[in-house]
């Protein structure tokens, strides 16, 4: 609850690198975020070349601190997590039989690509969400400033489409990936004041019914 409460986007770096032992550690909390029957929808890719990043922050509409990051970390839900293939023998890991596995496949609300492309997209999408709030947790207890970075060109929102090519290109990412996200890492240049803005309690959480008080 403290690192939650204290932590803050940061957007302005030092020069100071992060190792790659707290890297591993904030990437590797991400790997361990839970997800739906662990289908594991993510991908993550660690980008500290200066001429990539200049490129994630033309298709993040030029924001200045996707560039001037120590590293970005672009997160990526990934389609290919729902092949029988692989989503078959996630399940099989945890012990499932094959008759069983067979009949999940058949079922829409356990196995989103009966439900098409768009669905599938945002049960990856869901999944990744868990992953990336275990990374900013995971940073701020390193002491790491962090961005979650949401204005960006993806399938979704259709925004510089060629340069979203060439970062895909560049990445080795095909049809299957979207990048939703980008994180931002490096340590806070000046510490600036915590300014943590939220809805009260009785705004968002309800007992029982929306607007009954808990």
């Amino acid at each position: 609850m403290n690192l939650i409460e204290t932590r803050k986007s940061v957007r302005q770096y030092s020069d100071k690198p992060i190792s790659d032992d707290v890297l591993k550690g904030i990437l590797n909390a991400g790997r361990l975020a839970p997800s739906w029957m662990n289908s594991q929808t993510w991908q993550f890719i660690v980008v500290k070349n200066q001429e990539t990043k200049d490129l994630l922050s033309k298709l993040s509409n030029n924001q200045p601190h996707v560039r001037m990051a120590d590293t970005v970390i672009v997160c990526i839900a990934d389609n290919n997590a729902w092949s029988k293939d692989v989503f078959g023998k996630v399940l099989k890991s945890r012990g499932m039989k094959e008759e069983a596995i067979d009949n999940i496949m058949t079922i829409p609300v356990y196995y989103p690509p009966l439900l098409g492309d768009a669905t599938t997209l945002l049960r990856s999408v869901e999944q990744v969400t868990y992953a990336i709030a275990y990374m900013t947790l995971e940073a701020e207890k390193y002491g790491v400033g962090c961005c979650v970075i949401g204005a960006l060109g993806n399938e979704v929102t259709k925004f510089a489409p060629d340069i979203y090519k060439q970062v895909k290109d560049k990445l080795n990412l095909n049809d299957k990936h979207c990048i939703i996200t980008m994180l931002t890492l490096g340590y806070e240049k000046e510490k600036q004041p915590l300014n943590k803005y939220r809805k009260e309690f009785d705004e968002v959480i309800s007992l029982e019914k929306l607007g009954n008080k808990f």
